[in-house]
């Protein structure tokens, strides 16, 4: 959007936030076109104050009625294909100026980072073609165009026993695989011929019988280029999400900008943020939860950080230590408020965006999301209010299955 508006010749400051609060919104300017990208569906209540002209580019559900001062473009309206905020985004560009069909990739980028590449349709098949992007079906591990011994020990996403953070169990799969250095390297997965391939998945999936939905270990991988090179899309989307992980937003956007000194800030953030994740996944493995029958709640407060809390929960419930359908509900501080992260195991089951919903609203506070991936902001006052009514509601909810 910041590419349009700029090769459009149009005046605009752009700001990145972690949510929209009714605070935030109220001191926002009355005289200005306001553009939400990725973000507002669930704020709409808020927004018909405003006095001014608002566009929203999004593709979370919308919660409210929409008001008449709001024009949204959201694929919620017409309950077609699935696309992602960048995706949106792309699309508005393509129709200002065909200039911007070199934006096409950032798009795809976006696909993958909201997981959205199992259910593509006719448009992001388009989107596909206009970036140009290589695709090859094999293992759901990233980076795809780094050595392989590197790639299986580093992978936190697929989480593998016995491999991941271990260069000896990364070795030991490939020697299963009867994959060999070629050149006194590795291949990466890219360079991997059909029976290579094949044969590393087996060894893989020997080590991951326990996972919930083995079968998403295979998928596709795209492969984009990106500062003259080509890249996995994967691994791009882990970096851009890592630097505002790391309270850096701005990082990111340089990087996607194509600025030179912001990628070599963002590597290094993206460093600092694997470190602080596997440091949150054994604190979460070490600490006490509050445990119900398909809930468990996990009330991190400061040991985790907000920005993470919301991958951590996308990472266990993506474990074998859940079973499918429950529901994983995360709390980490925020300042004065707490960051509130919810996830259903194994993709199936009841809708965390109305579960949180029907707890968060009655305490003054909004949701976003989807019906499997849902996050709030509550007062951090209201604390053990929040944790008492989620526990009750929970509680019915199972009763009512």
């Amino acid at each position: 959007m910041a590419r349009t508006f700029e090769r459009w010749g149009k005046r605009f400051s752009l700001q990145i936030v972690k949510g929209l609060e009714e605070e935030y919104i109220k001191s926002l300017p009355e005289d200005h076109i306001l553009i939400f990208v990725d973000l507002a569906s669930g704020s709409l209540n808020h927004l018909k104050n405003k006095k001014t002209e608002i566009f929203i580019f999004d593709h979370h559900e919308i919660a409210q009625e929409i008001p008449s001062n709001v024009t949204m473009i959201n694929p919620q309206l017409w309950n077609e294909e699935q696309i992602s905020g960048a995706g949106i985004a792309y699309l508005f560009a393509r129709t200002i100026s065909s200039r911007n069909h070199d934006l096409a990739h950032l798009a795809v980028i976006g696909m993958v980072g909201d997981m959205m590449e199992r259910s593509l349709g006719k448009v992001y098949d388009e989107i596909l073609r206009e970036a140009e992007t290589i695709i090859k079906k094999g293992l759901m591990l990233y980076p795809a165009t780094r050595p392989l011994d590197k790639a299986l020990e580093y992978s936190s996403n697929p989480y593998i026993p016995g491999v991941s953070g271990s260069y000896k169990g990364a070795l030991e799969v490939l020697k299963d695989a009867n994959i060999q250095r070629v050149n006194n390297k590795f291949k990466s997965l890219f360079e991997l011929t059909n029976e290579e391939m094949s044969a590393l998945i087996t060894a893989v999936m020997l080590r991951c019988v326990q996972q919930k939905n083995m079968y998403d270990l295979i998928g596709n991988l795209y492969l984009i280029k990106f500062f003259n090179k080509q890249e996995d899309a994967r691994e791009l989307s882990a970096l851009i999400n890592a630097c505002s992980r790391m309270d850096s937003p701005s990082v990111a956007l340089g990087f996607c900008l194509g600025n030179k000194k912001c990628k070599e800030e963002a590597e290094r953030l993206y460093i600092s943020y694997k470190q602080h994740l596997i440091a949150a996944l054994k604190f979460i493995e070490e600490s006490e939860k509050i445990s119900g029958k398909q809930y468990t709640i996990i009330n991190a407060r400061d040991n985790i950080k907000d920005t993470i809390i919301g991958t951590v929960t996308s990472i266990i419930s993506n474990s074998s230590a859940y079973e499918t359908g429950t529901i994983i509900v995360g709390l980490a501080y925020n300042q004065d408020k707490i960051k509130v992260s919810a996830r259903i195991a194994g993709r199936q089951g009841r809708n965390v965006r109305e579960v949180l919903h029907q707890v968060v609203v009655p305490l003054g506070g909004e949701v976003g999301g989807h019906p499997n991936a849902a996050g709030c902001l509550i007062e951090r006052a209201k604390e053990s209010e929040f944790i008492q009514e989620l526990q009750k509601v929970l509680e019915v909810e199972v009763v009512k299955v």
